[in-house]
């Protein structure tokens, strides 16, 4: 019989690796992608525009690292997360052009492919199977702090020492903190659920063959909707908030005040999620969560400045919530079989959404300034509407 690992510690681990793996990829540019085209002598435009290819980079390699942790567990494929990330930063670090800023983000994409959430999130699921539910949102709660604790942190090291020394500090982190946790704490091997399945068929004289999973239905399709509009929102706020704060007559401080708030009101949203809703279903909490952006843009844009707190944190609770939802909700669905490769397919629109949503939201901004969070709001509205025809799709097409 096998014994289960302890949730706690590996929960810890995961999150600290998670906090520092978002803050120093997806929270860099917010901070650092307009000092470093002003010292190469380009337009941040480029700058976000090399982040987005390591969007690309983690959509395209999505499914093959999903499978690979359905197969083999997540340690290896976490623990070569660190090092590329640490490799990745570092050449970004040293990068004298935008070639080698393009390079950088490349190498970073591989990285984020291997140990963003989804790695997580599938590693979780191998070691505790349909039970994996607590320790996703566990691993979520801690990690909602990484714009609050990382900008602070990215901010404070490009003002005293320049945003290299900020790309060196962060790679070093992946080595020292990151590296150790990912080999050390996340248990080896592990029967992936599509093991369990395979050795009772051949027990009972059965085909294994016949354990196959459907990737391509309805209800992956609406998933996948909400997934990347949720992510293409909360990217475009990763990486202008500060900026859109400040366009509404916040000073500098005050509109990274505010853009801090995002972390807090993630984790109080995630709370929510663990204690009140952790008896329902996952669509219920999803649901929930969709409409909190559009509320807020809503307020923000009607009354600027004086309710960008109000903005921010309403923004953080709903995604802290719809952060937990992309790795329950394909569990709640689907179940644990063929979970890795299923994320892996889900988030790969997603990541597109990402790659595109710095430069889009960022014209948008340049444009039509605060209005452009008209097009985040009509994302959120259409996300609640996804998943209130997922209920029906899910339940009548999809068994575990």
């Amino acid at each position: 019989m096998t014994t289960v690992p302890k949730k706690l510690p590996i929960v810890l681990a995961l999150g600290i690796v998670q906090t520092l793996a978002f803050g120093s990829t997806l929270y860099l540019p917010a901070i650092l992608a307009e000092p470093m085209a002003n010292d190469i002598g380009v337009t941040p435009g480029w700058a976000f525009g090399a982040f987005s290819l390591a969007l690309v980079v983690a959509a395209l390699l999505g499914p093959a690292v999903g499978a690979r942790i359905d197969r083999f567990g997540g340690r290896n494929v976490m623990t070569v997360s660190s090092l590329v990330l640490a490799a990745g930063l570092a050449l970004l670090g040293l990068a004298d052009g935008i070639v080698g800023i393009c390079l950088a983000w490349l190498i970073i994409g591989i990285g984020m492919a291997t140990g963003l959430y989804e790695s997580a999130f599938a590693s979780l699921t191998v070691i505790f199977k349909s039970d994996a539910r607590g320790p996703i949102t566990g691993i979520t709660l801690i990690a909602g702090f990484a714009s609050t604790i990382c900008w602070p942190i990215s901010a404070w090291f490009e003002i005293e020492y320049g945003w290299r020394i900020t790309c060196f500090f962060w790679a070093a982190m992946h080595i020292v903190l990151a590296l150790p946790l990912n080999r050390f704490f996340i248990p080896s091997g592990g029967k992936s659920p599509q093991t369990d399945i395979a050795q009772k068929l051949h027990a009972e004289g059965r085909p294994v063959e016949t354990v196959t999973t459907n990737y391509f239905t309805m209800p992956m399709v609406l998933l996948a909707f909400v997934f990347a509009a949720s992510w293409f929102t909360a990217t475009a706020m990763a990486a202008h908030l500060p900026r859109l704060l400040q366009i509404s007559g916040l000073g500098t401080a005050d509109a990274i005040i505010a853009a801090s708030l995002v972390g807090p009101a993630q984790v109080i949203g995630r709370l929510f999620e663990f204690g009140f809703l952790q008896r329902m279903h996952p669509l219920i909490s999803a649901r929930l969560a969709a409409i909190t952006h559009p509320i807020g843009s809503m307020l923000f844009l009607i009354f600027a400045g004086p309710a960008g707190m109000i903005f921010t944190s309403l923004h953080g609770m709903g995604n802290g919530i719809l952060t937990i939802a992309k790795g329950t909700l394909p569990l709640a669905i689907f179940g644990p079989t063929g979970y890795g490769k299923r994320q892996g397919f889900l988030m790969a629109p997603s990541r597109f959404a990402q790659a595109a949503a710095p430069f889009v939201f960022g014209v948008l901004i340049d444009g039509y300034g605060m209005q452009a969070l008209l097009l985040t709001t009509l994302l959120g509205i259409l996300t609640l509407l996804a998943l209130m025809v997922l209920k029906v799709s899910a339940s009548a097409k999809e068994t575990d």
